[in-house]
């Protein structure tokens, strides 16, 4: 039996459910019980190996305060010119994503947009940039 690869919109669907659904703090149980649905359902979505129905999309958008809107933005152009091929997303684009919806890559970003100097912010940046052309 060969795996079927996820679809990348639903892929990117469910990133951007994960990502909103950590940034108000809610748990993947939380959100199942507040939609009806186990967390391991929630998981799915979240991995986009579930499709996610619109009605169903629907409620997690009201569940998380957002338009239906956010799931599909920023989406990245190969993803949105493709069919239901599975072909994965473009390299940086899923690169971003899985960073973005790692712990730490959580983290930092919730961390770095919190700092208002916009000069310490620059200088952070700075700082990992020269880090990271170091270790290559």
């Amino acid at each position: 039996m060969v795996k079927k690869n996820p679809n990348p919109i639903d892929v990117h669907v469910g990133n951007r459910v994960r990502m909103r659904r950590m940034l108000v703090g809610m748990s993947q149980e939380k959100l199942g019980d507040a939609l009806g649905l186990t967390f391991q359902q929630i998981q799915k979505y979240e991995k986009g190996a579930n499709r996610v129905s619109a009605s169903r999309l629907y409620q997690v958008a009201s569940t998380l305060g957002v338009p239906i809107q956010f799931f599909f933005d920023d989406m990245p152009v190969s993803t949105q010119t493709q069919g239901s091929d599975g072909l994965s997303e473009g390299d940086s684009a899923g690169l971003l994503m899985d960073f973005m919806n790692s712990s730490e890559g959580f983290q930092l970003s919730r961390a770095f947009s919190s700092i208002e100097d916009a000069n310490v912010r620059r200088r952070i940046l700075d700082l990992v940039k020269s880090l990271s052309s170091t270790t290559s």
